[in-house]
């Protein structure tokens, strides 16, 4: 996630682009999770700095949407490529119609505004089962694995996908 105090940084776009460079790593292999509360601070600012990461290739989802100061129209001005499904709303997607009715909403505007969409917090088989048949494909929790530090993560990223 990036911080509204990172994205206020005077060079903070020019840091990224030159740590890219650096690296040689591909600017479409870093997606950049952005939160709605970002966008109170400074939004012309915020999209200014979006829009010329994403000329370089950079990725942008919206995290936690849903939960924040949501407003529709971020969705037109934003340059996204994916929006994130709340926790909260996935949790009890199978015993809760109106979170329900949410998730399946998000993905039917996520789609329809030809950005993925991916669910958070998903714990057991039948919610991504139900998600996936709402349209939601990409999906993120503990029936996958728990937060992993760094050197963990790169171990678990090593072995081979278990369908």
């Amino acid at each position: 996630n990036i911080s509204a105090r990172q994205f206020s940084l005077p060079n903070w776009v020019e840091e990224v682009v030159s740590l890219l460079d650096t690296t040689g790593a591909p600017a479409d292999h870093l997606e950049l999770e952005v939160t709605e509360s970002l966008l109170l601070a400074n939004t012309d600012s915020v999209i200014e700095k979006m829009s010329e990461l994403r000329d370089h290739g950079v990725r942008f989802s919206l995290d936690d949407f849903g939960t924040g100061y949501s407003s529709l129209a971020y969705l037109k001005s934003l340059p996204l490529d994916k929006l994130k499904i709340d926790q909260s709303f996935v949790r009890d997607v199978l015993d809760d119609a109106n979170d329900a009715a949410i998730a399946k909403t998000v993905v039917a505007l996520a789609d329809a505004l030809s950005l993925a969409v991916i669910a958070e917090g998903v714990e057991t088989d039948a919610q991504r089962e139900w998600l996936s048949t709402v349209g939601c494909h990409l999906y993120q929790g503990y029936l996958f694995s728990p937060a992993l530090p760094p050197d963990q993560f790169e171990s678990y990223a090593r072995q081979p996908l278990h369908a």
